[in-house]
């Protein structure tokens, strides 16, 4: 599928488009293809494609090891660097948010809302357990 068909069928933005699956081409998710016929295609099965990598590569994660740095304030650095709560709870939140998304693949997004809601419930449900086992 090209890029203005995509568009298109999502009602967004030509460039929007582009910018995304240009994201997805550099993370290896996405190829093109020249010509006429040419298009966007995934690399892998949607089976395949866990949606958590997919978020990752266009949005990055919520909590990275270099967020204290980027701090915007005042000082040249965030003043709770050496001992912050909130770094605490950000990094238990991202976690959390890989381990769920972790559990779903591209091929999932395609159900209907209702059967993807009880989906979604049952991972949930799964998600203490999967997190106690898992390096996530």
């Amino acid at each position: 599928m090209n890029i203005v068909d995509i568009a298109d069928r999502e009602a967004l933005s030509v460039a929007y488009v582009a910018k995304l699956l240009r994201l997805l081409r550099k993370a290896g998710f996405v190829k093109s293809t020249r010509g006429v016929k040419g298009g966007y295609q995934t690399t892998r099965p949607a089976e395949e494609i866990c949606v958590a990598d997919i978020l990752s590569a266009l949005g990055g994660d919520l909590y990275t090891p270099d967020f204290c740095h980027r701090h915007s304030g005042h000082a040249r650095d965030c003043v709770h660097i050496l001992d912050c709560g909130g770094r605490a709870m950000f990094m238990g939140l991202d976690r959390v948010v890989k381990a769920y998304l972790s559990q779903f693949k591209l091929s999932d997004l395609v159900h209907p809302e209702r059967e993807l809601r009880e989906m979604v419930g049952e991972r949930v449900e799964e998600l203490p357990r999967r997190m106690a086992g898992s390096s996530v």
